[in-house]
C-alpha cells in the first residue's frame, strides 16, 4: 500500500460549489476510484490561502494502469468537467500533473 498527497489551489469564488459537489460524489465515480485500487480518500480545505490537499491510499500493483483506467472513464471525466473549473493547479506541478504530488516526509500509525 502506497499513501499519497497531493495539493492544488481552488478558486475562492468556487468554495461553496466544491463543497456541495463532494456531498454527494457519483457512485459511479466513487466505484471507478475503488476498481482502481483507491482507498482511503480524503480532501482537505485550507482557508484562506484556499489550498486544498487530497490524501489517498493505493492498494494496486499498477498504478499507471490505474490512474490510466480513471482518466479513461466516461462518467470520471463528466465528474471532472464539474470539478477543474473550482480548481488552480499549482506553478510548481510536475509535467502532465493537475493535482501536484507531495512528498511524504513522516508517518505513524
Amino acid at each position: 500500500m502506497q499513501r499519497m498527497g497531493m495539493v492544488i489551489g481552488i478558486a475562492p469564488e468556487h468554495i461553496a460549489e466544491y463543497k456541495r459537489l463532494h456531498a454527494s460524489v457519483w457512485s459511479t465515480v466513487l466505484a471507478r476510484l475503488a476498481q482502481s485500487h483507491i482507498r482511503n480518500y480524503s480532501i482537505f480545505l485550507r482557508e484562506p490561502e484556499n489550498l486544498l490537499f487530497g490524501y489517498w491510499e493505493y492498494h494496486g500493483s499498477d498504478f499507471e494502469a490505474d490512474m490510466a483506467g480513471i482518466a479513461a472513464d466516461a462518467e470520471t471525466r463528466r465528474w471532472w468537467t464539474l470539478c477543474n473549473p473550482c480548481q488552480r493547479p499549482l506553478e510548481s506541478r510536475a509535467a502532465g500533473e493537475h493535482w501536484a504530488m507531495m512528498e511524504c516526509v513522516f508517518h505513524v500509525d
